[in-house]
């Protein structure tokens, strides 16, 4: 491809006069760069893309693109924002193929993982066509070349409909740009990543930033972010538990260990949901998916025998099995607000105590762990505080941060740094009808620390527990 068709639409600084040469590949890593590349530098945390300008033309780079002032030598371009450039870029490469595809975008501060993943086997069951999921979420995003490349080989295998979980750090970092959903659901809305976003005001910005690339919003109502952006959306779709204002409620729920129950309600229909999934909160996720799908037309009937048929989704209150003792409990839950939403769907399922493990990320927003620390102590019965992902940040802080949120509560804490052995101890504390819950960890199988990904897999970690205990009880009753 041409440089001039791959910066088509690209906004570059005035004056710049770009060299119709071809472009084999586009790069912004110099180690992975090839002769005849574009190289788009791009800021970074720790360090910024166009320290490497100098290195990707010694290694071939045909033209370089960057925010800022053009340094001397060599065909170097440059533009006001080099991560909006990047995405614009990546669509021209790539043939935008979100234009090929039917996007939906689920964001929020908790529950986006939980709704994509439900979004996608619900549509999976009503369509006639494939559907996609591209998650998005966290220290996984994808920049927008990866996005890019991975639409398009979703829309080359015949998928017609991807379901998008995006972060509100993605929005900011413009790995959506260039993406036209028809339909934007927004969870809820709490204080997060206020260490990215500097305010909560630029954090529901990016939020609504991404309702604005929508067709159509999909809005919580018993959220009060929800409420207010709802009159801001005239093209939206709403859902509720308590509002019957609302274009989708659930009506006359019923919760059990392994599944909620209940009616989905609208103007000219109901029907009856039991959806596989434990916790109160599934409800709202399956609510989002419905009101999606309405706004896609699809029918309440078809859509409430889908969710029936859902699998739960890994890390997001999962079961553990154990051959006896306690119920475990796996959760991805980080935030204030999902540590309480986990804890109180775990307190009608125990008999005695309910014992949470948690811990808080490291370099990561702190305002965070107070309240994380202050909703264990309230909600649990025991807790155990451990490292989370510490990344670079001395384990002292973190802790020092989480046990001021809970000073004033009675709750007996443990502190234990190594996680393996916290949740040992954990399991080591519980034994019939009581609940113990790992959060934090979620799916992930490893655990960061001063930039070195440790594999740690917290099922194997109960199953060698269980394990040991129960060699431990063999070799008694083998002394006696």
């Amino acid at each position: 491809m041409k440089l001039s068709q791959l910066l088509e639409g690209v906004a570059l600084s005035p004056g710049c006069a770009v060299p119709d040469i071809p472009i084999s590949s586009i790069s912004y890593d110099t180690r992975t760069l090839k002769p005849g590349a574009l190289f788009v530098a791009l800021p970074g945390y720790q360090t910024d893309g166009r320290r490497y300008i100098p290195q990707a033309l010694e290694r071939g780079a045909a033209a370089v693109l960057c925010a800022g002032k053009v340094p001397e030598g060599g065909p170097v371009l440059a533009c006001p924002d080099s991560r909006a450039a990047l995405a614009r870029i990546s669509a021209n490469w790539f043939g935008h193929p979100g234009r090929d595809l039917t996007l939906l975008a689920v964001t929020g501060t908790s529950g986006k993982t939980a709704t994509a993943c439900l979004l996608e086997q619900m549509l999976a069951q009503c369509l006639p066509g494939p559907v996609g999921r591209l998650d998005c979420a966290g220290a996984e995003t994808p920049e927008s070349f990866q996005v890019q490349q991975r639409l398009r080989g979703m829309a080359d295998a015949g998928v017609t409909h991807a379901v998008l979980e995006v972060p509100s750090q993605a929005v900011a970092l413009h790995r959506a740009d260039g993406l036209d959903f028809a339909a934007g659901i927004l969870t809820n809305l709490t204080p997060e990543h206020l260490d990215f976003h500097g305010d909560e005001a630029a954090y529901r910005r990016a939020k609504e930033s991404l309702l604005r690339s929508s067709a159509l919003a999909v809005l919580n109502l018993d959220d009060e972010a929800g409420r207010q952006l709802a009159p801001r959306f005239p093209a939206r779709l709403t859902f509720s538990e308590c509002r019957d204002e609302a274009d989708l409620t659930a009506k006359n729920l019923r919760l059990f260990p392994n599944r909620v129950e209940f009616e989905a309600v609208t103007v000219g229909d109901i029907r009856r949901v039991r959806l596989p999934i434990p916790g109160g909160f599934s409800v709202y996720n399956a609510l989002a998916c419905l009101a999606c799908g309405l706004g896609l037309g699809l029918p309440l009937e078809d859509m409430a025998l889908a969710l029936g048929r859902v699998r739960g989704v890994p890390g997001r209150l999962e079961r553990v099995e154990t051959s006896a003792g306690p119920e475990v409990f796996i959760d991805r839950a980080s935030t204030p607000n999902a540590l309480e939403n986990i804890l109180l769907t775990l307190r009608p399922l125990t008999q005695n105590h309910l014992i949470c493990l948690f811990g808080c990320q490291g370099d990561r927003d702190r305002s965070q762990r107070g309240p994380m620390g202050a909703a264990a102590a309230e909600l649990a019965d025991r807790v155990v505080l451990t490292a989370d992902d510490p990344r670079t940040e001395p384990l002292s802080d973190i802790f020092e941060d989480v046990l001021r949120g809970m000073e004033g509560f009675s709750t007996p804490c443990q502190v234990e740094p190594n996680r393996r052995k916290a949740i040992a101890l954990a399991l080591s504390m519980a034994g019939p009808g009581d609940v113990v819950l790992l959060a934090g960890k979620g799916c992930k199988t490893w655990q960061e620390v001063n930039g070195v990904r440790c594999p740690l897999d917290e099922r194997e970690e109960v199953a060698r527990f269980y394990a040991g205990a129960k060699m431990k009880e063999i070799r008694r009753d083998l002394s006696q």
